[in-house]
């Protein structure tokens, strides 16, 4: 069975990364579980406006959402007892991986998309060629 990632802060916009994670990741064979609040299509996928509405178990959950959004999806993310956390790049603060700890997760600080051996660079051709999807 495959692995299973949420995207949280999923984007439609080829160059951000929260596109090239959904990308990335199924490259790699993980199921994935684009989360936004209004999109309702990326890349293909179904989106899923929280993380409460994902079907089965999280495997791995990977942010990309500014900090003041993050620290407020903690608790929901805490609940679904995900192997790892992911903080991207730009993702964490003081505040956030404190209250990470109190609710017992263990974020890891580093690129989600480097974590599985992909350089997020590799994926700007692709964007490139096949510009914005909407």
């Amino acid at each position: 069975m495959p692995r299973t990632v949420a995207i949280l802060g999923a984007s439609r916009d080829r160059m951000k990364f929260g596109n090239k994670a959904v990308r990335a990741y199924r490259q790699v064979g993980y199921r994935v579980y684009p989360i936004h609040p209004t999109e309702t299509e990326i890349e293909g996928l179904t989106v899923y406006r929280d993380l409460r509405s994902v079907p089965g178990t999280i495997d791995r959950v990977a942010l990309y959402v500014p900090p003041r959004i993050g620290i407020t999806l903690l608790e929901e993310i805490a609940t679904r007892r995900p192997g790892d956390l992911y903080l991207n790049p730009g993702t964490e603060s003081p505040e956030l991986l404190q209250r990470a700890h109190e609710l017992g997760l263990e974020p890891v600080q580093a690129c989600a998309i480097r974590a599985i051996g992909i350089d997020p660079g590799t994926l700007d051709d692709d964007a490139a060629e096949g510009g914005r999807r909407r």
